[in-house]
């Protein structure tokens, strides 16, 4: 049993939950707009292969996970008030599936556009998983604090 009086699937069930009420339609614009101006940044560069997708593939997988899981911890609008809850009382885990999914999706992108292999696609895609990790905990962290203040 894990803490709160639930298993660790039930919590792992509660983090998946959490994390699909974030601003998608947000993120997916944000995420976007980032990958197309990285894009035309590589383009002006003139280095042209089909390397030069990986990176903006990441940088738009980045800012999409970034301002949906963010904008699912800060949004007041949730449905169900327990996941909610649920989502305060554990920022951490909240966002664990956030950067779960940016490591896979980063790291395939890495993979199948970029130059790396398997495991130096896993090792490049693991910081920007840590730090959207790191943002997001941080920032639910805060918002609890603040909440008990």
């Amino acid at each position: 049993m894990a803490h709160d009086g639930m298993t660790r699937r039930e919590n792992r069930q509660l983090a998946v939950a959490s994390a699909t009420v974030g601003p998608w339609r947000t993120a997916a614009g944000v995420g976007a707009v980032v990958g197309a101006t990285a894009l035309g940044v590589e383009a002006i560069s003139g280095n042209w292969s089909l390397g030069m997708l990986a990176g903006p593939a990441g940088w738009g997988l980045f800012f999409f996970f970034l301002v949906a899981s963010v904008g699912g911890q800060l949004r007041r609008d949730t449905a169900d008030r327990r996941l909610r809850r649920w989502a305060d009382a554990h920022p951490w885990q909240s966002a664990l599936p956030a950067a779960g999914g940016l490591l896979v999706l980063n790291m395939l992108a890495q993979l199948f556009l970029g130059d790396a292999g398997l495991f130096g696609a896993f090792f490049v895609s693991l910081l920007p998983a840590g730090i959207l990790l790191a943002i997001a905990g941080v920032v639910g962290s805060v918002k609890q604090a603040r909440g008990k203040g």
